[in-house]
């Protein structure tokens, strides 16, 4: 079975529509032309990075401050189980805490979204109902990518008739390493396609995981993020969080200049998603500051941030706590998902 579509999978329209926007229109007229621009790009200081990354995470946050950030950043939450042994009960239970995060404290906000495998979308949409989060669905053969183009077509228009909002794909690893960048890019555009809703909907949102832990290299990073970009990701993410390492502060601050540099030259925001290891409440508020200051506060939103995890919501609600009591609570204060 081949792992790269022939041109013919992609509809009249998709092709139509496969050019990126101005004033990137013709870079991807060829294989040669779209590798020569994403080698062109600026290379990535990775002793530098690091620095920045380092420096911003000594910034301290202030009382005031904290209690915003803990709150934008629980918005920010893709409450996720991503488990073989996964329920429809299991899924219907993480929608409850979704919507009511601290059934105490009414004033906690909800988080973004519940992200699940696509056969379960169904049971989180109808466990959410009009809550207004959104129903995260992965597919396109997660975690790996191996399979065939039409058969990750399928798995993505099976999770939005399910009724998912929003779509979480994982890119060809094989093929970008292996330089086949025109072939990933032709696979994102007919994802995006594949996202369309009927009855008037909008297409289902798409963010596209770049595995950045087997890219080996910060400067594949950024070469991934444009490619992405360029072809109509609505957001680009880490990780699948089935590998290690995954989202590191360097390799959110590339991606996060990526999104900032793309939408100064096309107009376009893309928004950005680390997933996996980010466990704590610290945790995040390096992520905070790092958005702040590299891409700026347009970002500072769960239109535009988001972070993949499950254990992180527990820690900012202990920490919540915290800010509003004085005190720690127990463990048993947070349910265990």
């Amino acid at each position: 079975m081949t792992h790269v579509l022939d041109p013919d999978a992609l509809s009249d329209g998709a092709r139509l529509l496969a050019a990126p926007a101005p004033p990137f229109t013709d870079v991807t007229r060829s294989g040669s032309a779209f590798r020569a621009f994403l080698h062109g790009l600026p290379g990535v200081d990775q002793v530098g990075a690091e620095s920045r990354v380092a420096m911003l995470g000594t910034r301290s946050i202030k009382t005031t401050a904290k209690a915003w950030a803990i709150d934008t950043a629980i918005s920010m939450v893709d409450l996720t189980t991503l488990e073989g042994s996964d329920t429809p009960g299991k899924v219907r239970s993480l929608a409850a805490k979704a919507r009511r995060p601290d059934p105490g404290d009414p004033t906690t906000p909800h988080v973004a979204a519940v992200c699940v495998y696509g056969d379960l979308a169904g049971v989180a949409r109808q466990a959410l109902g009009d809550s207004g989060i959104h129903v995260a669905a992965v597919a396109t053969a997660f975690p790996s990518g191996r399979a065939g183009r039409e058969v990750k077509l399928a798995d993505v228009r099976d999770a939005v008739a399910n009724g998912a909002d929003e779509i979480d794909m994982v890119i060809d690893r094989g093929a970008f390493l292996a330089g086949r960048y025109l072939d990933v890019y032709d696979e994102i555009v007919a994802v995006k396609e594949a996202c369309a809703r009927p009855g008037g909907h909008g297409p289902a949102h798409l963010k596209v995981i770049l595995e950045t832990g087997e890219l080996v290299t910060l400067d594949n990073v950024r070469r991934a993020s444009w490619l992405a970009m360029l072809a109509g990701g609505d957001f680009i993410k880490t990780s699948t969080g089935k590998i290690s390492p995954a989202a590191t502060l360097p390799v959110c601050l590339v991606m996060l200049e990526a999104v900032r540099d793309f939408r100064a030259q096309t107009g376009t925001q893309v928004g950005v998603k680390p997933a996996g290891g980010i466990r704590t409440t610290k945790d995040a508020m390096k992520h905070l500051v790092l958005v702040n200051e590299t891409a700026g506060p347009d970002w500072l939103s769960p239109d535009w941030f988001r972070f993949g995890a499950s254990s992180l919501l527990n820690d900012l609600l202990l920490q919540r706590q915290k800010l509003r009591t004085g005190h720690y609570s127990g463990p048993d204060y947070v349910t265990v998902d």
